[in-house]
């Protein structure tokens, strides 16, 4: 349940338990109008529908710890629903508190960029990287963020990548295996590695995963990528995970993304390049209201 909460907005929590409380009172007005000792028909009792809408109105005031239904004396069904009703009218404020304070410790300090964009690899912004591969061919897929916790800067920084799919087991029984595979990624010196560090990221301030694919990239979804055959395949995802902590806290901060490789979440081109300027606060750089844009200047698609 925690953990559910914790993928959920505010407003989404908020809806479902609204809406749990109103069904409830529903329930407890509907049971409530069964069970009273009443020589009314079942029909004349469901038919006062502003009698049902206020006792319905009773039982969410009760259920919310504000009001409280009044049993008949000798109706045990009547004494049951109301003690329900109050027992929840009790645990919804704890409920709602304990809410309230796994959203408030629950941190993803990333924001994504909505794609993760394929370019040729002389275009990536590592020199020794870019350096090697003039003149070539091969792609790599470039998976953008930046880091929004503000008045925070992150520390020792770690990002990695991971290719998720399903293949026929070895024992070819025809049922599938999952299987994780760690991509290598360029470091910061430019060599291939299993993650890339940075020793400080500051807040709002973008910064680039490469990942080589090893081969052309003329269109999407991709066919292969370092060397695994992709198609055919079911299942077939990037997981890109970071993991940091907080300057002068120390809390430790982690986020994850995952992209599946088609178009949905990959696209053709090279993103639009944020400028830094020291001067300026970094959300007034050059080229970040397009954080998600593709140069039009520049090829939209390697070549085949």
């Amino acid at each position: 349940m925690r953990w559910w909460i914790a993928g959920r907005t505010v407003h989404a929590l908020l809806l479902t338990t609204l809406g749990g409380l109103a069904g409830l009172a529903v329930a407890i007005a509907t049971a409530w109008t069964l069970t009273e000792p009443s020589k009314r028909s079942m029909g004349s009792r469901f038919s006062d529908q502003e009698r049902l809408l206020d006792l319905s109105l009773t039982a969410l005031r009760a259920c919310v710890g504000t009001d409280n239904l009044e049993p008949e004396p000798d109706s045990t069904p009547h004494q049951l629903l109301a003690t329900l009703a109050s027992v929840t009218g009790s645990l919804v404020p704890a409920v709602l508190l304990g809410i309230v304070l796994i959203k408030m410790f629950t941190v993803r300090p990333l924001v994504w960029r909505a794609k993760a964009s394929v370019s040729l690899a002389t275009m990536s912004s590592s020199p020794v990287f870019a350096d090697a591969h003039r003149g070539s061919q091969l792609a790599v897929i470039a998976v953008r963020f930046y880091q929004h916790i503000a008045n925070v800067d992150i520390m020792d920084a770690r990002a990695e990548a991971h290719l998720r799919f399903l293949e026929e087991s070895p024992r070819r029984d025809g049922l599938l295996a999952l299987y994780k595979q760690r991509l290598k990624v360029v470091g910061e010196d430019g060599r291939l590695c299993d993650e890339r560090v940075w020793c400080v990221v500051e807040q709002q301030a973008p910064f680039t995963l490469w990942i080589p694919v090893g081969a052309a990239v003329g269109t999407l979804p991709l066919t292969s990528l370092q060397g695994k055959d992709l198609r055919g395949l079911r299942g077939v995802r990037i997981l890109v995970r970071f993991t940091a902590r907080a300057a002068g806290t120390g809390m430790e901060l982690n986020d994850e993304r995952w992209f599946s490789l088609d178009g949905e979440n990959l696209e053709l081109g090279q993103f639009v390049p944020v400028k830094p300027d020291l001067d300026l606060p970094v959300a007034a750089w050059e080229g970040w209201p397009e954080f998600d844009g593709l140069r039009p200047e520049t090829p939209t698609r390697p070549a085949s």
